[in-house]
């Protein structure tokens, strides 16, 4: 799911850890479940956002340009007000866009 996209809100939310552990069974399970998640789209928005900064960068020490560069600093606000992808996380496992498994439990089914 593309993170740009997300309609998680912007500031935490109170969530049911019961409602949202009833799919794991187990709260633990869910919060690393989420975690997981949130770091895949941690380590997603930060790639973006250095491969949008590598268009700006320039190998010169110049102040002027430093303080100039009205681009860069549009893109660095926009990525400041996106949701944080732990809020991202939560609401796509409350969507069920999550897919996940937990091979021990898979394990002992057999």
């Amino acid at each position: 799911m593309d993170y740009r996209k997300s309609n998680a809100p912007t500031n935490t939310i109170t969530r049911d850890m019961m409602r949202l552990s009833e799919d794991t069974g187990n709260v633990y399970e869910t919060v690393v479940v989420i975690g997981k998640r949130a770091n895949q789209i941690s380590v997603e928005m930060k790639q973006d956002l250095e491969k949008k900064l590598q268009e700006f960068a320039s190998y010169n020490d110049n102040l002027e340009e430093v303080f100039e560069n009205r681009e860069q600093i549009e893109i660095s606000r926009y990525y400041e007000k996106l949701p944080k992808p732990t809020l991202i996380a939560a609401q796509e496992y409350e969507d069920g866009k999550v897919y996940h498994k937990n091979p021990l439990k898979e394990k002992s089914n057999f």
